[in-house]
Order: C-alpha cells, then sequence, then structure tokens
C-alpha cells in the first residue's frame, strides 16, 4: 500500500479508502447493504491490504454503517490509531444549523465506538444555516478534541470558495478534503470545484470512483442485487448509458491487455489525475484485492488519453439546488 497526506491536516491515508455505503441494515434507498458478518470480513480484508481510511456517514443505512464499522474494528483489534475513520454530516433534522452538529457528532462517536473521529465531512451545503454558524461550531468540534480534521462534498465551487474564505479570515478550521463524484463517466468537477480545491490545497477524496459499479464489469447491467436495486445510481448513470458504454468498453479492453480486474484501470486513471485517495465500496472481500490491483498500474499518456478521448458533458449530479434557482425563477 501508499499512504498520502490529506490536504493540510498532517493525518496519512493509505492511497485507497474503503467506503462504508455498503455496510448495514437494508433501508428503502439501499436495500442492498451487507449484514454485519459480510462487513467484518471486509473490513479485514482491507486491513490487512494496509488500507488505513474507511469512510461513512451518520444517515449510511440508518446509522447501522457506523456501528458495524466500529464493531468489526474493535473485533479485529485494529489499534484506534491506526484507522482514520471518517464520517458526515446533512442528512439529518436540522442539516448544519449547530445544533444538529453537536447532536450529529455525539451519535456518530457513540455509533463507531470511538471518542474522537479523524474527518468529519459536510454531507451537503446548508444553504438554511449561516455559513458562519456552521463553521464556527466545526471549529468547536476540532478544538475540543471530537474531531482532527474537516472535509467537504459535492457542492457548487462558489459555495466551497466562499465557506473556505470565511473560515480563513475568521480563523475557524479550514476544510482539507473534498469528497464529491469523480470517475471517467462523471468529469464535470474538473471544470470548477477540483481547481478551487486545489487553490486551497485540499485533498480528493471522490465517491463513487468505480461509477456504482459499471466501471468494474464489460456489461451496463450485472445480475446482482444492488444493480438492479439501486435506484439512485441508475438515475445517476443510465441517462448518459449510451455515450458511457464507449468509456466502459475501454476501460475493459485495456485491463485485459494488462490483465488486472477494470477496476484497477479505472483507480489507476483517477490518481493519474492526481486524486489523493478514492473511496471503493466492497460488499466482498475479495472486490478489495480487485482494487488493490490498481496498485500495479501506471497508465502512460496514450492509454489516459484513450480513457478520456469518448468522453461528452453530463447533467450535474450531488449538487442541491440553491438560492441563485430562485432568483432565476423569479
Amino acid at each position: 500500500m501508499r499512504y498520502v497526506e490529506l490536504g493540510g491536516s498532517g493525518i496519512t491515508v493509505s492511497r485507497l479508502c474503503l467506503g462504508g455505503m455498503s455496510f448495514g441494515v437494508p433501508t428503502k434507498p439501499r436495500p442492498w447493504t451487507v449484514g454485519y458478518d459480510e462487513t467484518r470480513a471486509v473490513i479485514a480484508a482491507a486491513t490487512d491490504a494496509g488500507i488505513n481510511f474507511i469512510d461513512t456517514a451518520n444517515c449510511y443505512a440508518d446509522g447501522t454503517s457506523e456501528e458495524y464499522i466500529g464493531r468489526a474494528l474493535r473485533e479485529l483489534g485494529v489499534p484506534r490509531d491506526r484507522v482514520v475513520l471518517a464520517s458526515k454530516v446533512f442528512y439529518n433534522d436540522g442539516g448544519l444549523s449547530r445544533t444538529a452538529i453537536m447532536r450529529e457528532i455525539d451519535g456518530t462517536l457513540a455509533r463507531l465506538g470511538t471518542d474522537y473521529l479523524d474527518l468529519y465531512v459536510i454531507h451537503r451545503f446548508d444553504a438554511a444555516a449561516p455559513v458562519e454558524e456552521t463553521l464556527e461550531a466545526l471549529d468547536e468540534l476540532v478544538r475540543v478534541g471530537k474531531v482532527r480534521a474537516l472535509g467537504a462534498s459535492a457542492m457548487y465551487a462558489y459555495q466551497l470558495h466562499n465557506m473556505q474564505v470565511v473560515a480563513t479570515a475568521d480563523g475557524w478550521t479550514p476544510f482539507s478534503t473534498m469528497q464529491s463524484q469523480y470517475n471517467l463517466l462523471y468529469r464535470e468537477d474538473e471544470h470548477e470545484i477540483i481547481p478551487v480545491c486545489r487553490q486551497f490545497g485540499m485533498a480528493l477524496t471522490p465517491y463513487s470512483s468505480l461509477a456504482a459499479g459499471r466501471l468494474t464489469r464489460p456489461t451496463w447491467d450485472a445480475p446482482t442485487r444492488r444493480s438492479e436495486t439501486d435506484v439512485i445510481s441508475q438515475k445517476k448513470f443510465d441517462p448518459m448509458r449510451e455515450q458511457d458504454e464507449k468509456i466502459v468498453a475501454r476501460v475493459a479492453e485495456l485491463a485485459g491487455r494488462h490483465d488486472v480486474p477494470m477496476a484497477a484501470i479505472a483507480i489507476a486513471w483517477l490518481w493519474a489525475r492526481g486524486v489523493e485517495s478514492p473511496i471503493v465500496g466492497c460488499s466482498r472481500p475479495e472486490l478489495v484485492g480487485e482494487a488493490c490491483r490498481a496498485l500495479e498500474m501506471e497508465l502512460t499518456g496514450e492509454e489516459r488519453a484513450y480513457l478520456e478521448e469518448p468522453y461528452a458533458p453530463h447533467p450535474l449530479v450531488g449538487v442541491r439546488p440553491h438560492e441563485l434557482d430562485e432568483l432565476l425563477a423569479r
């Protein structure tokens, strides 16, 4: 495994992050999650491979993702200081208000079974909460030791820029990471959000780095529970299916040429684009090994261009409606 620093946080993480969305009790929006035994097996494979970075959220599987992760780490005997735990706040009562942040961090820590979080990520931008209120509350969590560093997730570039400027001006802790969707099938963040992240020295930890499995197999659909029931991902990716299948075919071709899983090609491409630690969701231990095969890869400039050439602009996903929508509608 290779390691990298998360922005200016001083925290060192593996070049792969294990995503926790696949873990927990199935819920209506995500009926495809796996149980505790499967979660424990995946986390064991990840830690054995040198992955020390695990990402989850307070809303994943109604909090049971956090519970499963914390329990598995304790049962596996992984020392707390050997793992970097990240979780998120926003999809909860109160969004990013001070009251909600203070309540939700305590719930997250209790479910994970720890007294501090390495990285606390705002899951989305909250237009209903004053930026100053959100940033001051997050900074307090850092100052009292409940959180080591802060991260942001999918939002418009101007929103991130404004929050970083306010944090710096008021002496509050700035964001060290950005977690937004970024992969070979969705590259819209290259236009604005990634340049803003680099302006502020932020590390990129993208979610959906394998496009919900579409970059791991030569066929768009698969006879798996997630492929058949993941309505959220279907809405994200299916509208551009005809165009994106051309990219999937090229990933499959390069994977065959290098004798590696398709996931290795997709992850190697992200590293070639400067991503620090892509988040990879795994529902089975063997998928961890497939992702780690990316460590064997270094794409040539010609191979990168070949993978990128079929890309066409996509509708924005992940970002939430903001105040400009109301102004333009008047």
